[in-house]
């Protein structure tokens, strides 16, 4: 054990004339190494600290402050209008200071409070602009002169070179919408899913609830909203994700695919190491607050990415990671002489791994299955089993360790011979075997023996956007900066005398491994049951989208809308995820895609009798309808989390509401949502075409649903990972998939028959303008 290897380092033996004491050079030179690593972070995290403490100012304005306050005594100017004067004289024990140096320390103490002013003022300012969202309703490509005007102060406002967590203090808080916006934006929404009958019985419910109980509910969140950072964001995080008894695997926890077309090395130790090892770079400018804030492109408008943190557990710098291979736990150091292990020598680590031919001890094979069923049993299997002695010790070290790591024995990944190779990865990065995935971890990193990666990430603690910026950093850092050998290893001179990873030891009698089974058998239930198809849609991307004056989303969605009904025969009820990341603390809201435009759209393209003049315009109507809601969900005017939260406060106070019961029961037959690409724009893919992510995908919502994940990957590709239950007869993947295709093609087709008609308008114009020139 490492434990074990490093404890030979002292050696002492009692004599009767006192101790010997040995000490071995090497365990000293470690010590002494790791203590000057930690000051060096401290101070490092202190500088960031203070930094972006007084950000949008610096410190160095503080030193020009304190000189002008300083300099106004020398040409008896005084800029304070007598506050100097009032400090010197009050300052305690001014008795024992000379008149000099009473003078000196009241002008820093002014010039300090000042400087602090200029600060909260700046800082309030620029919160006051980032609350102006008028911009993100502008025609795309355009501009008005307010919103310049705007920029140019947010420019000027921001500062020079934030830091991650910069303008954290500047970000608006969410704000509350008007219940009588939300009831009637809710109205809209179901319009067109409900015949008249249903629509004026849900009309006089939330006519009903408006009336006679809102008022006293909205009261509450106002309050809520003033007191708290975020008024949805701690509720949405404990109602939705953490009190769920149910399984989190496929249920909750979302997965993200490695490069699609690269494999920078197939040595699985290899790239396991240097994956490792930019995640630990990566954590290492996380808790530095070195990244730079992620902005919004068109403006410098802010994105809150506090979500970094766990709202249950939160562990610094973790020194070490859990590896699982064929039904065994190892623990793997980090670190050693106070830095982070090379990328060839984590290689080395996991290769001993991948060589060590051990037995799993009995109940091990399986024991990850536990986090992968119902809630209940792993949590009473957890104090019964795992309080006490050897177990409680190994499931600390796994959930105290940085991340899990899982050296996977099947090959997965892209293989364009193999139309099914994308769909057995999802669900291998997804639920693999239903034991080999540690659930409950902030993610699951997932090494394959042909040098493929991916990630299994739990809900909870973030949303995709943010495993999805770490994960852009890791591939573009291993790829671009770390690099291989010539024959696929990582690139360094290795470190033999590094000590071997240890086992986890455990003691699981007959009855936990009974409980084991019983997870895992529920588990690969609901795994067996999950429909996954991966589609790589070749035919063009957001650059033809974007030539057709369309929002790439907006398009997307409506194909979306055509091939559900062309899939189903009807229309459902549709969740579009969105961020409110320009608020503090925000996480995600609604768009509800099925808009009654999407759906007069989709009718139309199903109407043999409509021209295609008709179908585009309603079309450009339902994508100016879409754009819409979305902006305003962007903006904090959704629907969703606010009946949530209205929700979460009656049940709190005890009240009834029939409106808010039906609601929150209404299921989502399709769920949507588009991974972010070039986050961080550390690849140039236009250059390196190969280098591009295969986005990832969540499971199905509703037992009689699809889920939809949607990556536009440059100008020319959009990848869609289509989710569904094999046990639901009416939904099938694969079919949804062609639904997709053919949706999209037919959309483009509207735009490239309007186009043929303005060429043969503008060659028939040329034709006549000749022929007058010619007469």
């Amino acid at each position: 054990m490492a434990e074990a290897h490093q404890a030979v380092g002292f050696q002492f033996t009692v004599r009767p004339d006192g101790v010997d004491l040995k000490l071995s050079q090497e365990v000293i030179k470690n010590i002494y190494l790791s203590g000057v690593t930690a000051w060096k972070k401290r101070a490092i995290q202190f500088k960031n600290g203070v930094l972006a403490g007084v950000y949008p100012a610096s410190p160095s304005s503080w030193l020009i402050v304190v000189i002008a306050m300083m300099s106004s005594l020398y040409i008896r100017i005084d800029p304070s209008l007598g506050m100097i004067e009032a400090i010197k004289e009050n300052l305690p024990h001014r008795e024992y200071l000379s008149v000099q140096t009473r003078a000196v320390l009241s002008a820093i103490l002014f010039a300090t409070g000042l400087w602090l002013f200029f600060i909260y003022l700046l800082r309030y300012t620029l919160k006051a602009l980032l609350s102006n969202h008028g911009w993100i309703f502008e025609s795309h490509g355009k501009m008005s002169t307010s919103t310049r005007v705007w920029l140019s102060l947010v420019k000027m406002f921001s500062g020079r070179r934030p830091l991650l967590y910069s303008f954290q203090a500047s970000l608006p808080r969410l704000p509350v919408p008007s219940v009588d916006d939300t009831i009637q934006r809710y109205l809209e929404s179901v319009r067109p899913l409900l015949n008249s009958d249903q629509y004026n019985q849900m009309e006089m419910l939330a006519n009903d609830f408006k009336d006679s109980k809102a008022a006293r509910l909205q009261r509450y969140l106002i309050l809520k909203s003033w007191w708290g950072t975020n008024y949805v964001s701690d509720w949405w995080e404990e109602y939705i994700y953490l009190r769920g008894r149910g399984p989190i695997m496929v249920n909750s926890n979302f997965y993200i695919m490695d490069l699609l077309y690269m494999t920078p090395t197939h040595r699985q130790a290899a790239r396991a190491g240097n994956v490792v090892h930019a995640m630990l770079q990566y954590r290492r400018k996380l808790e530095r607050g070195e990244h730079a804030p992620v902005t919004l492109a068109i403006t410098l408008l802010q994105l809150c990415l506090n979500l970094n943190k766990s709202p249950n557990q939160h562990l610094t710098d973790r020194k070490h990671l859990v590896v699982y291979h064929k039904g065994r736990f190892f623990q793997v150091w980090l670190y050693t002489g106070g830095r982070h292990l090379l990328p060839c020598e984590l290689e080395t680590q996991f290769q001993r791994i991948l060589n060590d031919t051990s037995e799993p001890q009995p109940g091990e094979l399986k024991l990850a299955a536990l986090t992968a069923g119902n809630r209940v049993p792993w949590a009473r299997a957890r104090i019964k089993y795992f309080g006490q002695g050897g177990n409680k010790v190994s499931l600390d070290t796994i959930e105290s360790a940085a991340f899990f790591l899982t050296l996977d024995d099947e090959r997965q990944g892209y293989d364009p011979a193999n139309t099914k190779s994308l769909d057995s990865y999802a669900k291998s990065l997804l639920h693999g075997k239903c034991y080999n995935r540690w659930f409950d971890k902030s993610f699951t990193l997932i090494s394959y023996p042909n040098g493929k990666m991916g990630v299994n990430a739990e809900h909870s603690w973030a949303d995709a956007p943010i495993v999805g910026h770490m994960w852009e950093y890791v591939l573009a850092t291993d790829c671009f900066h770390l690099g291989y050998t010539e024959e696929g290893h990582c690139k360094g001179d290795v470190n033999k005398g590094l000590p071997h990873p240890s086992r986890l030891q455990w003691k699981i009698p007959k009855e936990c491994q009974e409980v084991i089974e019983t997870s895992y058998l529920s588990a690969k239930q609901i795994a067996d049951d999950v429909d996954f198809h991966g589609l790589l849609f070749h035919e063009f991307g957001k650059g033809l989208i974007k030539k057709c004056r369309s929002s790439p989303d907006a398009f997307i969605q409506l194909a979306l809308q055509l091939a559900q009904f062309r899939d189903q025969g009807l229309f459902c009820l549709t969740y579009e995820s969105s961020m409110t990341r320009m608020f503090r603390d925000g996480r995600t809201e609604t768009v509800r895609s099925c808009t009654s435009e999407a759906v007069a759209f989709v009718r139309a393209m199903e109407d043999a009798g409509a021209t295609n003049a008709q179908r585009l315009a309603l079309f450009r109507k339902a994508a100016d309808k879409h754009q819409n809601m979305y902006r305003l969900a962007m903006t904090g005017s959704g629907i969703d989390r606010h009946l949530f939260c209205l929700y979460i406060v009656s049940k709190y106070l005890g009240i009834d509401s029939p409106f808010l019961k039906k609601v929150l029961s209404e299921p989502w037959k399709l769920s949507t949502s588009q991974t972010p690409q070039q986050q961080l724009n550390l690849v140039d893919i236009n250059k390196f075409p190969k280098y591009v992510g295969a986005g990832g995908g969540f499971g199905p919502v509703a037992d009689d649903g699809y889920g939809v994940s949607y990556i536009i990957v440059g100008e020319n590709l959009i990848t869609f990972h289509i989710s569904s239950k094999f046990s639901s007869p009416d939904t099938d993947s694969f079919r949804f998939g062609q639904h997709i295709c053919n949706a999209m093609l037919d959309i483009q087709a509207l735009f490239k028959t309007e186009n043929e008609k303005k060429t043969v308008e503008h060659a028939t114009h040329v034709h006549l303008e000749n022929g007058k020139k010619h007469i």
